[in-house]
């Protein structure tokens, strides 16, 4: 809840400086970046020549981007690094140092075609600004307001000023939306100045994600992009979207304009928009489009340059593989050969007829491969661990760059697209019932002869580049000693090499930022602000009471029932909630005379209050809240939830507190 975004924001200027613990790279993680090299084609430079292609101009003030306190929220510079045509530090798997030298190459203001621009490289995601009669419509407005203001700034300069008239949404991600209060404002939505426009679900999609799961997302999208770790060959390298994400104010909008079938068209500023619902692809709710005057069409974030996720690490619903092959398929019947320029809210775009529909066929294959070779193994009797090794894409897609795993691996995917079929149980009754982590990392280390004789086998095998095997020993050892410091350095060095090895900039940065937990502790560092206050003022009042019903302690409530009406002075509704058996339960436009008791209030007074920022008994005093009933009952409701904490350990047990 918010709550932890303010925690989080609390440490964003405490920036520690620790000594340098990394490594070099080791011979087998060199040799295994020399089986890369010669792997793939890396002549191919058609990927260079996109990105910068339609060039306008750079970002502003070198791509540094401040908040309103002076904080550096964006800083391009971090990645100079990536500037010239090096080649890759032995610290880099070679094509994922290929992928990120594009990607800060595309960075600044680009003419996609006539009329469509877009900022690129200030953010995780891109900007999109599309021209019409009179003004113009921005799609996927970035994660913070702040990049977002300046990415339209930048657009000023070089188009025409003409007002932002739409916003366009393409799916309940927060890098997409979290920036819509930096190209608009409240009151221009409210008043019809500005639509905004989402595919329907959008609004539950995405604030169920980024609230009711806030916490868990804020700290493990943390580990996903590498944002505890240093930026340079040894540290962050690129997400694999984007080079960084942003880490200013986050906002929220809710649609005034609902895309609620495929084949709904829109006139929008005078141009004609033809949408296809895509769900549960590569977000629950997310949407294509295509413009005819401009020939231009945008998948959304299902075919960008690189293998994209069937389930994100930083913790999401699995999604369907299925239906994104369908879809892409869909969009290849219908605009294949048609669409003159395919441009997305990530990468960069393509250009010409051929081209498009050869992205679009080869994205199709690659996720329906997935699809059907996951279950084509489950049918064999494999579990989903044997499965994603077994499990490789063939040929001419295993080529494409486009497909490679930066973003998404086909080894998490596989294992994904098994479990959404299957569920989690393999039908081994072993693995029915296992013993939590750390007792299970108890036995595993009495079992094997004890601490030393663990650490003696996993540094022969460490310096034999078993790494994978070593990094799964050695976890139980941590796990039953946190306290061993040789089995978490040594586990450190393992992740580390993990690190340098993987393709994937997920991989590198969830390696990474557990090396650094297991060398330093945890450190709270700024990252993301998943349920920014804006945000919970944006939400509907029924998603915010489900996200504050994740936080009841059951033992805290054991035994208490208790009835409270709610009547909200702002929006005039009424609501009946009750605390039974210790779960929390809610009843809109409902008011019961038996109620323990009753209170009158705005929406917000109600939420600082649940989250701490407030106390009732000093609202009562200034008037702001009238209380009738007993004061008693409101106060133990507020005493059965919990505070999540926003650092808890990931690769070390969880302490309780």
């Amino acid at each position: 809840m918010s709550g932890v975004g303010d925690k989080i924001k609390s440490e964003f200027e405490k920036k520690p400086k620790t000594e340098d613990l990394s490594k070099g790279a080791t011979s087998a993680t060199r040799d295994a970046h020399r089986r890369v090299l010669n792997e793939l084609d890396f002549s191919d430079r058609e990927s260079f020549d996109l990105a910068t292609k339609g060039f306008i101009a750079p970002l502003p003030d070198n791509g540094v981007v401040k908040n309103a306190k002076g904080d550096v929220i964006w800083n391009l510079p971090d990645f100079d690094f990536l500037a010239g045509d090096s080649v890759a530090p032995d610290t880099v798997n070679p094509s994922l140092w290929r992928d990120a030298q594009i990607m800060y190459r595309n960075a600044g203001l680009f003419k996609v075609t006539d009329g469509i621009y877009q900022v690129c490289g200030m953010d995780i995601s891109n900007i999109t600004f599309i021209e019409g009669d009179s003004g113009v419509t921005i799609m996927d407005p970035l994660m913070s307001e702040e990049v977002a203001k300046t990415a339209l700034d930048l657009y000023y300069e070089h188009r025409p000023k003409n007002p932002v008239v739409a916003v366009i949404l393409t799916h309940s991600h927060i890098d997409h939306y979290g920036g819509v209060l930096g190209v608009t404002t409240t009151a221009d939505i409210e008043a019809g100045k500005v639509d905004v426009y989402a595919p329907t679900g959008f609004t539950g999609a995405a604030l169920n994600e980024s609230v009711v799961g806030g916490n868990r997302q804020g700290r493990l999208s943390a580990y996903q992009y590498s944002m505890l770790v240093e930026r340079g060959p040894k540290g962050n390298m690129t997400s694999g979207l984007g080079l960084d994400t942003s880490k200013g104010n986050t906002t929220f909008a809710i649609p005034t304009k609902l895309i609620t079938e495929t084949g709904q068209t829109e006139t929008i500023d005078g141009l004609e928009y033809e949408f296809m619902l895509a769900p549960d692809t590569e977000a629950p709710a997310e949407m294509l489009f295509y413009i005819p005057k401009y020939k231009a069409l945008t998948v959304a974030e299902d075919a960008t340059f690189t293998m994209h996720n069937v389930y994100s690490l930083r913790g999401t619903t699995v999604r369907s593989s299925y239906n994104w092959a369908k879809y892409l398929r869909e969009a290849r019947e219908k605009w294949g050969g048609v669409a003159e320029v395919m441009y997305a809210p990530h990468h960069w775009p393509i250009w010409g007829a051929d081209q498009i529909d050869e992205h679009l066929k080869h994205h199709s294959a690659a996720y329906k491969f997935i699809n059907d070779q996951a279950v084509r193994r489950a049918n064999q009797g494999y579990d989903m661990v044997e499965a994603a090794e077994m499990v490789e894409l063939p040929g001419a897609l295993a080529q494409d760059f486009s497909l490679r795993g930066y973003y998404g691996t086909m080894n998490h995917n596989v294992k994904s697209a098994l479990v959404k079929h299957f569920g989690w149980f393999d039908g081994n009754a072993a693995t029915l019932h296992p013993l939590p982590r750390v007792s299970a990392g108890t036995r595993y280390v009495e079992y094997m002869g004890g601490a030393d004789a663990i650490m003696e086998k996993a540094e022969r095998d460490f310096a034999n580049g078993d790494y994978r095997w070593v990094a799964e020993v050695l976890n139980h050892l941590v796990y039953a000693d946190p306290g061993n410091a040789d089995a978490k350095n040594l586990l450190a060095d393992t992740h580390e090499q993990l690190a340098y090895q993987t393709e994937a900039g997920t991989w590198r940065g969830l390696y990474l930022s557990a090396a650094k937990d297991l060398r330093e502790g945890v450190k709270a560092l700024p990252v993301v602000d998943f349920a920014s206050p804006s945000t919970i003022a944006a939400m509907p009042f029924g998603l915010y009471l489900d996200g504050l019903s994740t936080r009841l302690d059951p033992a805290k409530a054991s035994g208490v029932v208790m009835g409270i009406n709610v009547e909200f002075t702002d929006t005039k509704a009424k609501w009946y909630l009750v605390l039974e058996y210790g779960t929390l339960q809610y009843y809109e436009s409902r008011k019961e005379s038996d109620a323990d008791l009753s209170l009158s209030m705005t929406v917000a007074d109600f939420v600082d209050i649940a989250e701490g920022k407030t106390k009732i008994d000093d609202e009562i005093k200034n008037a702001t809240i009238t209380l009738t009933g007993s004061q008693t009952k409101f106060d133990q409701f507020l005493s059965v939830f919990d505070s999540f904490d926003a650092w808890y350990n990931v690769v070390t047990p969880v302490v309780e507190k």
